[in-house]
């Protein structure tokens, strides 16, 4: 089975259970919480992946790190995906989770990059301009690229709007390649 078929179904009831125990605002700060340490430190996720280190001993040491910190749902989250050898799924088991709890409260998340970064009239454009397009309320995740030259780039889920000066280099000698021939 696929590992992204594996993150939906440890994902989806973790975001009911949430709900259900009206406690899905607080589950998913957890879920940021345990993304944000995931992705920043690689030796976390060696661990989390290791064959070596066996999945009960994991299981403590995510009980141990996140003791008092984190929802008892949660918890009870990460030490069932452990006992289940699935410890090595959870950052795309957590990634999935946000992205279900940004469907389900009607959010998009949009990664906005420009060649500097953005002030705050510039950021409410793109929210205003993410809103429309998606008709949900925007999240923007920015990044600073000088390669772009000018203009930007939006990236929401498999969409991408590209209004960059080194976008449009790049139609242009596709064009004149594609004219050559």
């Amino acid at each position: 089975m696929s590992s992204k078929r594996i993150a939906v179904r440890y994902a989806t009831p973790l975001l009911e259970l949430a709900e259900e125990q009206s406690i899905l605002d607080k589950v998913s700060a957890d879920i940021k919480g345990f993304l944000a340490l995931y992705e920043g430190s690689r030796d976390f996720q060696l661990m989390l992946a290791s064959p070596i280190i066996p999945h009960l001993k994991k299981a403590s040491i995510l009980a141990n790190l996140f003791k008092g910190k984190i929802e008892p749902l949660t918890d009870r989250f990460f030490q069932t995906v452990a006992k289940k050898n699935r410890e090595n799924l959870l950052g795309e088991i957590a990634e999935e989770f946000i992205r279900l709890y940004n469907e389900h409260k009607g959010i998009q998340e949009a990664v906005v990059t420009t060649p500097f970064a953005l002030d705050a009239s510039l950021r409410k454009s793109f929210e205003k301009m993410v809103k429309d397009i998606s008709g949900k309320e925007p999240l923007l995740k920015e990044k600073v690229d000088p390669s772009l030259i000018g203009g930007y780039t939006i990236q929401m889920g498999d969409r991408k709007l590209d209004d960059s000066v080194s976008g449009q280099l790049r139609s242009l000698k596709l064009k004149f390649s594609n004219e050559k021939n």
